[in-house]
């Protein structure tokens, strides 16, 4: 059977028929169908936050409207405790047709065979509209398993007010060095106030991250064969942050042991005259801050080497098991075109995977609260290595972020975290 895929126009897209005629959801294996009507794909969505899901329901809304021998359903479900219910769903043959995830998890399930390879669907010019790092964030083996939608950066917010009184300008360059960001922190930390707030409760995510800024890896090679690397350009951040804090005693102490949203309560009510965020967190200070709250977003930061930094974009992927792989990947390029990705990003406050549709949001925001710095840090994402180490997620919460917890305490010092990072390691890869 002849499939005729979609052709998009503006964001009122006007969307061809993907499939004439096509069979219902009890088509076989091989996509041919017994029975005619229209078919079904279950899509999975993770988004939880009002204005994603109104999102989300509008975009799939239209496709539907616009396809009606090709519907797809909504299937909600939460972040929390995903993983484990797709590995049921996977081994229960009951995977939903479209996997709403991100690119760290996404690996081990295309390396086991249960992602369809989406490389032939996905057009030469989308591929050149996806910045190269965050494309190989969501390729494996040379398959493309997932189209990737948004991601997160982190950048520092500043309370305005609190400069002003330290006689300092608020940065407007290109980039903030992280040395500049430190200078900052110390002439702003006073009697009551402290220059930087920073959740690490949870850091090697983080450290991870930020890392290529300075040069730093963690990992040489992929899949089982990963080796660790560890060194000064690795270490350059976490000793940073230990200077910080305990030297320049600008951070302030207990935000190293809070959650990065537990942080913003003193960010409000002006103990902290700085905080390091995930990139989304300005439209939570934009609904959440009290009244007359002056803060800014300060330029991307960068290290030694630029302001680089990991993309582990969240992802659109297609289950091999699908009977309809064709429309499913039909479907993942319309609810990614420019406008749609624009769209869903800026109800979740993220950034697109897409220049096309970085530059749009950049357009239709013009620079409302902190926009513009946010996006152009989507210019400095890279390649993350740790994406594809087999053992990493194992090595990541039972040896990285307790070795990480230790150093910010205080309870080891740097040599002592490199030589953990990396005996653990050993112990779990061997």
């Amino acid at each position: 059977m002849k499939h005729n895929l979609v052709k998009l126009a503006g964001s009122a897209a006007v969307v061809t028929t993907v499939l004439a005629g096509c069979g219902s959801s009890g088509s076989g294996a091989s996509g041919q169908s017994d029975v005619e009507g229209p078919i079904t794909l279950t899509f999975q969505s993770l988004s939880d936050q009002p204005a994603t899901i109104a999102a989300t329901e509008e975009i799939v809304g239209d496709w539907n409207e616009a396809n009606p021998d090709v519907q797809v359903k909504i299937v909600p479900a939460g972040w929390e405790g995903i993983y484990d219910k797709l590995i049921t769903q996977f081994n229960g043959d009951a995977a939903p047709d479209i996997i709403h995830y991100e690119a760290a998890s996404i690996v081990p399930f295309a390396r086991d065979g249960y992602l369809a390879d989406l490389s032939p669907y996905m057009s030469e010019e989308r591929k050149q509209d996806i910045p190269a790092g965050v494309l190989q964030s969501v390729t494996v083996d040379g398959e493309v398993v997932a189209y990737p939608t948004e991601i997160q950066t982190y950048v520092a917010f500043a309370n305005k007010t609190l400069f002003t009184e330290a006689g300092l300008e608020i940065p407007s360059g290109e980039t903030l060095a992280w040395d500049e960001l430190a200078e900052l922190a110390l002439k702003t930390t006073s009697s009551g106030v402290y220059g930087l707030g920073w959740g690490l409760k949870s850091p090697t995510a983080t450290f991870m991250t930020m890392a290529p800024g300075f040069g730093g890896e963690f990992f040489k090679g992929t899949g089982q064969d990963a080796e660790i690397v560890v060194g000064d350009k690795e270490m350059a951040l976490p000793k940073l942050v230990e200077k910080m804090a305990y030297s320049d005693k600008s951070i302030m102490p207990v935000t190293l042991t809070q959650s990065a949203g537990e942080v913003l309560a003193p960010f409000y009510e002006g103990q902290v005259a700085m905080t390091i965020q995930g990139s989304y967190q300005a439209s939570n200070i934009a609904a959440d801050a009290p009244e007359g709250f002056d803060w800014v977003v300060l330029p991307p930061l960068a290290g030694t080497v630029g302001a680089a930094q990991a993309a582990n974009p969240q992802t659109l992927s297609v289950s091999i098991d699908c009977p309809h792989l064709a429309e499913a990947a039909a479907f993942l390029d319309f609810f990614t075109n420019t406008e749609n990705l624009a769209k869903i990003n800026e109800a979740d406050a993220l950034i697109p995977a897409t220049n096309s549709a970085r530059e749009l949001m950049a357009e239709q925001l013009a620079g409302e609260n902190g926009w513009d710095i946010i996006l152009e840090s989507g210019k400095y994402l890279v390649e993350a290595p740790y994406l594809f180490v087999d053992a990493y997620p194992q090595w990541k919460d039972t040896v990285a972020t307790p070795a990480f917890q230790k150093f910010l305490a205080q309870d080891i010092d740097l040599l002592t975290l490199e030589e953990d990072l990396v005996a653990g390691w050993d112990s779990i890869s061997y």
